[in-house]
C-alpha cells in the first residue's frame, strides 16, 4: 500500500482551504483519508500586531507527520514545500541551478 501526504482542497471558489492528509496514492483527491495531519490556509491574513508581512496559516501535528514519513509515506510537491517550511524535510531546489550544474558537468 503506497501512502502519500498531500493536500485535500476544501473551501469555496476563490477561497481555498486545504487539509494536509495521509491517503492511499491511488485514491481521489477529496476521498476519505487515513488521517488528517493539519490544515493550510493559503489566503494571507494580516498580522496580529498590524505591522509586517501577511501570514499564511499552517497548522500541523508534527509528531504524526514524522511518524508517517518514518513509515514511508511520500509527500507530494506542495506537501513537501509545506513540510520543508516547518522544518521536517530538506527543501527541494528546482530551477536554473540544476540545469546550470548539468551543463558544467558536460563541458
Amino acid at each position: 500500500m503506497v501512502l502519500k501526504i498531500r493536500l485535500a482542497r476544501f473551501g469555496r471558489r476563490n477561497a481555498p482551504f486545504y487539509n494536509i492528509v495521509v491517503a492511499q496514492a491511488r485514491s481521489a483527491r477529496n476521498s476519505k483519508p487515513l488521517e488528517v495531519l493539519g490544515t493550510y490556509d493559503p489566503i494571507p491574513k494580516p498580522p496580529v500586531s498590524g505591522e509586517g508581512k501577511p501570514i499564511k496559516d499552517i497548522k500541523l501535528d508534527t509528531s504524526r507527520a514524522k511518524y508517517w514519513l518514518g513509515v514511508g509515506a511520500q509527500p507530494s510537491e506542495p506537501a513537501w514545500r509545506l513540510l520543508s517550511m516547518i522544518g521536517l524535510l530538506e527543501p527541494k531546489y528546482h530551477g536554473q541551478m540544476k540545469g546550470r550544474e548539468e551543463r558544467e558537468e558536460v563541458r
